[in-house]
């Protein structure tokens, strides 16, 4: 290894004492002026962001207290009703059926007429059924006059086989002879009555009270007997029914009081439920319950002067089962549901908090519900904007929102 020469180490000293040159200077200074440059950038960039954060916050409006109207839980009685889906039956609905053959001659009714018992509804020619009872009735009359002969004949016999003067053999001879004339009349007297019976069936009446429907035959029309197609229709409107279906489950509330009371009040409602139609009592129910659907037919009976119920009309049937004494009554529209759970809001001081209850029964625009107490102020409104724990304002009865808690009752509610 060669030795450096003592000259050529000095140099390399003095060199490295020797200040940084006119073009060092402007190299380092424009490094840094470019840094500081950047600097400046980022930190207006940072203080544009933080300045925008702060606008868009504060163009954020507050929320708003949602303002609801109240009604306060009270106590008082209320109807507990079964409903069921029902069905308008007459008590009775004839179909006449021609039951000899001939020809309509006359049409007394008109069509949708209300008629009464005993009423005449159409005649058929009665001619034939009149020759044949006037053969028949001649046929008894001819047998009659054979059988006094007989019996003439057999008395004198009996005095003559008494006086020993005729053979006791002609005189029970004769006895029979009278036996066979009397089954000959008794036969006569029953094709006399046949016969009159079918003329009976030519003029036909109506067997009760009730309305025709339109007419199915006309007059000059032949009718026949065992026709499959009725020739009037008369169906029973006063009084009127209304079948229904009552789950077997309501039946341990419903037994009871039907055993213990007579007549249960049912109303019958149109298909929206809105629409008291007519109110009437219960008549009976049926002996077995429907395996199919599990529920047991009833039959309401209703006066229906007015007509309101038209035979096979869809109504909705409510019974009243019992009246329901000091129960907690709010108003139907307070009641919120989850699914099968039902709930309410119930008002303390500015929040409302979520009460599960358990809904007994409604009746017009009440509930009755388990889960509240007396007193209790429920919200009636604004229930889109309620939440477990939310803030709101109660409306005065003048229609302003104010801080203090002003409920109504719920007859002012409803």
């Amino acid at each position: 290894m060669s030795e450096l020469h003592p000259m050529a180490t000095a140099s390399a000293a003095t060199s490295d004492a020797v200040p940084p040159t006119r073009h060092g200077w402007r190299r380092y200074g424009g490094r840094l002026i470019g840094l500081v440059i950047f600097i400046i950038l980022v930190l207006a960039v940072i203080s544009g962001i933080r300045k925008s954060r702060k606008d868009a916050a504060a163009a954020i409006e507050p929320p708003v207290t949602p303002t609801v109207q109240t009604a306060t839980a009270r106590r008082g009685p209320i109807g507990f009703y079964v409903q069921a889906l029902g069905t308008v039956t007459p008590l009775a609905s004839v179909n006449l059926y021609s039951q000899v053959n001939g020809r309509v001659t006359a049409v007394y009714y008109h069509e949708g007429q209300m008629v009464h018992r005993g009423d005449a509804l159409l005649d058929i020619d009665p001619r034939p059924y009149e020759a044949q009872l006037k053969e028949a009735q001649g046929t008894l009359q001819h047998d009659k006059g054979l059988l006094a002969q007989a019996e003439m004949d057999l008395t004198r016999y009996q005095e003559a086989a008494n006086a020993q003067a005729i053979a006791t053999q002609t005189f029970e001879d004769q006895k029979h002879v009278v036996e066979q004339y009397k089954g000959t009349v008794q036969n006569d007297t029953g094709q006399v009555e046949y016969a009159q019976v079918q003329l009976s069936y030519c003029h036909l009446a109506s067997p009760i009270d009730g309305r025709v429907g339109l007419r199915l035959v006309d007059p000059g029309n032949t009718v026949f007997s065992g026709g499959s197609n009725p020739i009037v229709v008369v169906t029973q409107l006063v009084p009127i029914s209304v079948v229904f279906n009552v789950a077997e489950d309501d039946l341990s509330q419903v037994r009871s009081e039907i055993l213990h009371r007579a007549g249960l009040q049912v109303d019958a409602f149109d298909r929206t439920q809105l629409v008291k139609l007519a109110t009437g009592r219960l008549l009976t129910l049926d002996n077995q319950i429907d395996t199919s659907t599990g529920t047991l037919r009833f039959r309401a009976q209703f006066d229906n002067k007015d007509l309101g119920l038209y035979p096979n009309q869809f109504v909705n049937a409510r019974m009243l089962v019992k009246t329901l004494q000091d129960a907690i009554l709010i108003p139907t529209s307070t009641v919120q549901r989850n699914g099968t759970q039902a709930y309410v809001y119930v008002l303390q001081g500015d929040t409302v908090k979520i009460h599960p209850i358990v809904e007994l029964t409604t009746e017009n625009d009440l509930a009755a519900v388990t889960g509240l107490n007396e007193g209790d102020v429920v919200p009636t409104t604004g229930f889109e904007k309620l939440q477990d724990g939310t803030k709101v304002k109660v409306q005065s009865a003048k229609g302003t929102p104010t801080a203090a808690v002003k409920q109504n009752t719920i007859g002012s509610a409803l």
